[in-house]
C-alpha cells in the first residue's frame, strides 16, 4: 500500500489499486470516534450514451438518478435501514458525471463498510420496485421543476452549450423516466457499476489494511468491461443563446450569468484551471472587489448573490447567481470590468488578499470527512488527487487570472437566464 504526505497541509493519504481494479484511499484520523466511508462510481446524469461490448446504448434521461435510488432495494430488504440499525448514517447523490453512497458511524464501522460494498456491488430490480418508485421520482422531478433556482440553472445550462448532456437535469423528466425498465437500470449498473470503474475513499479511526481486506473479502475478484462514454461533438466557444427568461412564482427576478470556458482533459491541468478560475471569479465578483462594492451600493445585488466555477467533461464555465431587480445591467457591469480588468490588469493588493482568501478556505475544508472522501473521489476520476492543490496553488499567477477573464468573460461566451414574476393574469 501506497502512502502519500501531503505535507503543506499536514494529511496523509494511503492508496492501493486491487486486483480487481478498484482504487482504495484511506485518511487515518487515529484521535477522532467517527468514521466515513465513500463508495463512487465514475457514472453520472450525463453519461447516457456509452458502448458496452461493442455496442452503443442510448439510455434516457434520468437513469443515473433512478439507478441510484433502486440500489438501496436487497432480496432482504433494505440497506438503508440495515445501515440505520447498525447506527450509521447513510445516503447517496447523484450529479453530472458521478454516484456515490456513503454513510458515518462511531460503532461497527466494518460491518456498515460490508453492507455498502455489498448494496451497491449486487443489483436487485423487479418490475414491481421499478414501477413503484416511478411514481416517487416523478414527484421529485416535479418539485425541482417547480424551483425557480433550479429552473434558473437549468436554463442557463441550456443557454450556454448547444448539445453537451449537461444541458439535461441530472433526473430527468417524466417522459423520460417513463422508459426505464428493470432491464435497463441492470444494463448501466453492469457498464458502470464495475471496480475498476469506481473508488472507495475512507476517513477515520481505521487500518488502510484492513479497508483494503474488506474490500477485497466482498468485491468482485476480477475487473469486468467499462463502457466508452460519448458527450456528441465538441462544443463551440460561443454560447448557444444570449438570453432565456421564464416566468414563475417569485418575489424579485433571479438570475443566473454564466461565461463558457474551455475545459481541459483529465490530469492536473483540470486542477490547475479550476483553481485559476476560482481566483478569477474572487477577483472579479469577490466580496472584497471593486465590483461587488459597486453592484451592492446600487442595489443590484443583495446577500443572496453567490459564484462559483463548475467543470464536468467536455465543458467548464463560471456562473454567477442572485437576486436583482435589473439582471441585465448586472451583466453589463460585470461585462465593463472584465475589459477593465483587460486593460489594467488585478490590484496587487487585492490578488495577495484573493489567493489567501481562497487557499484558507480550501484548507479549512479539509476538516471535513465528506470534503476529504468525495473530494478525492471526484479527483481521481478527473485524473489528479485532491490534496495536490496546495503544492499547485503558490504557482499559480495573477496574469493567469486576468488571462482566463479576459478570455472567458466575453461577449460571445456569455448567456444569461433569468426567472420573472408571472404578469397579472397568467
Amino acid at each position: 500500500m501506497e502512502k502519500l504526505s501531503f505535507a503543506r497541509v499536514g494529511e496523509n493519504m494511503y492508496h492501493e489499486k486491487l486486483e480487481n481494479g478498484l482504487n482504495v484511499f484511506v485518511f487515518p484520523k487515529p484521535d477522532f470516534q467517527k468514521g466515513y466511508a465513500f463508495f463512487a462510481a465514475n457514472y453520472g446524469g450525463m453519461d447516457m450514451r456509452f458502448c458496452l461490448d461493442r455496442e452503443w446504448h442510448d439510455t434516457p434521461a434520468g437513469v443515473a438518478h433512478y439507478l441510484e435510488h433502486k440500489m438501496f432495494d436487497t432480496k432482504e430488504g433494505n440497506a438503508l435501514q440495515d445501515l440505520a440499525a447498525n447506527g450509521a448514517s447513510p445516503n447517496a447523490f447523484t450529479s453530472n458525471d458521478i454516484t456515490g453512497y456513503y454513510f458515518d458511524s462511531t460503532e461497527k464501522f466494518e460491518e456498515n463498510l460490508r453492507i455498502l460494498l455489498s448494496f451497491v456491488s449486487v443489483p436487485w430490480f423487479t418490475q414491481e420496485s421499478v414501477d413503484k418508485e416511478r411514481g416517487i421520482i416523478g414527484q421529485e422531478i416535479g418539485m425541482i421543476e417547480d424551483d425557480p433556482n433550479w429552473k434558473c440553472y437549468m436554463n442557463l445550462m441550456k443557454a450556454l452549450f448547444q448539445h453537451h448532456p449537461i444541458r439535461v437535469s441530472v433526473a430527468g423528466s417524466v417522459e423520460s423516466i417513463a422508459q426505464i425498465t428493470p432491464e435497463t437500470l441492470y444494463a448501466c449498473h453492469r457498464a458502470f457499476y464495475d471496480p475498476a470503474n469506481m473508488v472507495l475513499c475512507v476517513a477515520g479511526p481505521v487500518d488502510p489494511e484492513r479497508i483494503c481486506a474488506v474490500a477485497r473479502e466482498i468485491l468482485p475478484k476480477e475487473a469486468g468491461p467499462i463502457a466508452a462514454k460519448d458527450y456528441g461533438e465538441k462544443e463551440s466557444a460561443q454560447a448557444a443563446q444570449r438570453y432565456i427568461e421564464e416566468r414563475m412564482e417569485v418575489s424579485a427576478p433571479i438570475f443566473q450569468l454564466g461565461w463558457k470556458g474551455d475545459p481541459k482533459v483529465n490530469g492536473e491541468d483540470r486542477l490547475r484551471q479550476e483553481l485559476v478560475g476560482g481566483l478569477a471569479l474572487e477577483a472579479l465578483l469577490g466580496n472584497s472587489s471593486p465590483l461587488y462594492a459597486r453592484l451592492y451600493r446600487e442595489g443590484l445585488i443583495n446577500q443572496e448573490f453567490g459564484y462559483s466555477y463548475e467543470s464536468s467533461f467536455g465543458c467548464a464555465f463560471l456562473a454567477a447567481d442572485g437576486e436583482s431587480r435589473d439582471p441585465e445591467a448586472v451583466r453589463m457591469a460585470v461585462a465593463e470590468e472584465a475589459a477593465r480588468i483587460g486593460r489594467e490588469g488585478i490590484g496587487p493588493e487585492l490578488w495577495e488578499r484573493v489567493k489567501k482568501g481562497v487557499y484558507g478556505n480550501r484548507v479549512r475544508g479539509l476538516n471535513s470527512f465528506e470534503s476529504l472522501c468525495v473530494g478525492q473521489a471526484q479527483a481521481f476520476f478527473a485524473g489528479y488527487d485532491f490534496l495536490r492543490f496546495a503544492d499547485l496553488f503558490d504557482a499559480i499567477t495573477k496574469k493567469e487570472a486576468e488571462e482566463l477573464i479576459a478570455g472567458w468573460v466575453t461577449e460571445e461566451r456569455t448567456a444569461l437566464s433569468v426567472v420573472r414574476a408571472k404578469e397579472e393574469g397568467q
